[in-house]
C-alpha cells in the first residue's frame, strides 16, 4: 500500500484544528471548574463530599489513561477514544439540567473520565501528524491554543455568573455553544487527517516493539520532577491565607496569570525542543526549584505572584515539550500506551507533591527542610533526565 504523508501545510492545519478542538473543550470544562465546587455545595454537598469528588475525579483522569492508552494501541481505535473522550465533555453543560446532587457528581466524574479516554489517543495522533514539522512545535501550538481556552473559559463563566445573578443553570447551559463548536472542529479534524493516522497505524502493526529503557528513565525523571514541584492549588491556598477576606478576588486572577504564562511559553519551548532536543527539559527541571521555595517561604503576596509565574513557565513546558519527548522516545505502535504511562506518572507526581508540601505548610516546617527536599529531588530528576537523553542518543 502506498504511504501518504501530510505535507507541511496540511500538517500545520491539522495541528491547529486539533488545537481549536482543545480550545473549545477548555472553554467548557476549565470555565466550569471554578463554579463546580460551589454548585455541588448549592445542591447540598458537604466540604468532604466536594473534596472527595474533586480528588476522585483528578485521580480517575490520570490513572485511567494507562488503561485507555493500552486499549487504543491494542484496538488501533484511536479516533473512537478521541471522540468518546471529547464527547463526554457534554457532561458539563448537562449540569445545568440536573437538580440532583447524585446526578451532578456522576456528570462531574464522567467529564474527568473523558479526559482519561481521549488524552493518550489524541497525543498519539498529534505526534503522528507532526512528522516533518517537529513534535516540539506541534505540541507547543496545541498547548498555546489549549491554554487560550483555559483563560477564556473562566472569564466567560465569570461574566455569565455576574450578569445572571449567580444563575448556575444559565452558566452551565450556555456552555452547550462552545461544546457544539468543539464537535464541529473535531469532525473537521477527523476528515482532514484520518487517512494519515490509519496508514501510520497499519505500518506500525507490521512491527512488534517494546518501550525502551531510556523511555522508562525519562518517565522516572518526570515523576521526580513533578513530585518536587508544588501544585498550583497550594500557591493559591497560601495566597488566600495571606489576603484579607475582602481581597480574595485576587486569587482567581493569580490562577489566570498561571494560565497566561503557560500559554505564552509553550510555543517558544516547542521551537527550542525541535532545535536542541530533550536536554531543553533541563530548563523546566531547574525552574521547578523556585515555586515551592517561594511559596513555602513566602510571606508576601508579591512573592506568591512570582512563584505562580515560575509555575506557569514550568507548566507550559510540561504540557508541550514533556509530551513531545515521549514521541521521540517511543515507537508509534505502542505510543498510546506510552502516553498513558507518562500521564499516570505525571498525575502521581503531583499527588505526592500535594501531600508533602501540604504537610510542610500545615506543620510550619523549617524552610531548610523544604530547601533540602527541593534540591535533592530536582537534582535526582536532572540526573535521570540526562541519563535518558544520553541513552536515547538525542543531542543537545
Amino acid at each position: 500500500m502506498k504511504q501518504r504523508f501530510l505535507n507541511s501545510k496540511s500538517a500545520y492545519i491539522s495541528i491547529i484544528l486539533f488545537g481549536i478542538v482543545s480550545l473549545m473543550g477548555d472553554v467548557v470544562y476549565e470555565g466550569a471548574r471554578g463554579i463546580v465546587p460551589s454548585y455541588l455545595e448549592f445542591l447540598g454537598a458537604s466540604a468532604v463530599i466536594v473534596g472527595l469528588v474533586g480528588g476522585l475525579g483528578d485521580f480517575l483522569g490520570y490513572a485511567l489513561r494507562l488503561v485507555s492508552g493500552f486499549l487504543a494501541d491494542t484496538t488501533r481505535a484511536y479516533w473512537f477514544f478521541i471522540f468518546l473522550g471529547y464527547g463526554l465533555i457534554v457532561s458539563i453543560p448537562l449540569l445545568g439540567f440536573s437538580t440532583s446532587l447524585e446526578i451532578a457528581i456522576i456528570l462531574v466524574l464522567l467529564e474527568r473520565l473523558g479526559k482519561a479516554f481521549r488524552s493518550p489517543a489524541r497525543d498519539t495522533v498529534l505526534s503522528v501528524i507532526s512528522k516533518g514539522v517537529g513534535a516540539g512545535k506541534a505540541f507547543g501550538i496545541h498547548e498555546l491554543l489549549d491554554q487560550t481556552g483555559a483563560i477564556a473559559g473562566p472569564l466567560i463563566v465569570t461574566t455569565l455568573m455576574f450578569s445572571s445573578g449567580n444563575n448556575y443553570r444559565y452558566a452551565f447551559t450556555f456552555l452547550l455553544i462552545p461544546f457544539l463548536g468543539l464537535l464541529i472542529a473535531l469532525v473537521c479534524t477527523y476528515k482532514k487527517i484520518r487517512a494519515k493516522a490509519i496508514i501510520e497505524a497499519r505500518k506500525a502493526e507490521e512491527k512488534k516493539e517494546n518501550l525502551s529503557k531510556p523511555f522508562y528513565t525519562y518517565i522516572f525523571a518526570v515523576l521526580l520532577n513533578t513530585s518536587g514541584l508544588i501544585p498550583y492549588t497550594l500557591i493559591l491556598y497560601k495566597a488566600s491565607m495571606i489576603l484579607p477576606t475582602q481581597e480574595e478576588w485576587i486569587v482567581p486572577l493569580i490562577y489566570l496569570l498561571i494560565q497566561g504564562v503557560d500559554a505564552s511559553v509553550a510555543l517558544l519551548a516547542g521551537y527550542a525542543y525541535d532545535k536542541f532536543g530533550i536536554k531543553v527539559l533541563l530548563a523546566p527541571f531547574l525552574l521547578s526549584l523556585f515555586p515551592p521555595l517561594l511559596t513555602v517561604g513566602g510571606t508576601e503576596l508579591l512573592t506568591l505572584i512570582i512563584a505562580s509565574m515560575f509555575f506557569g513557565l514550568v507548566l507550559g513546558m510540561q504540557e508541550s515539550i514533556y509530551r513531545a519527548a515521549v514521541s521521540d522516545l517511543t515507537p508509534i505502535s505502542i505510543r498510546g500506551t506510552a502516553y498513558g504511562i507518562f500521564n499516570t506518572a505525571y498525575g502521581v507526581g503531583f499527588l505526592i507533591s500535594g501531600g508533602i508540601y501540604g504537610l510542610l505548610m500545615d506543620f510550619n516546617a523549617p524552610f531548610t527542610v523544604t530547601l533540602l527536599l527541593v534540591v535533592v529531588v530536582q537534582t535526582a530528576a536532572v540526573i535521570a533526565l540526562l541519563h535518558a537523553s544520553s541513552a536515547s542518543g538525542k543531542q543537545a
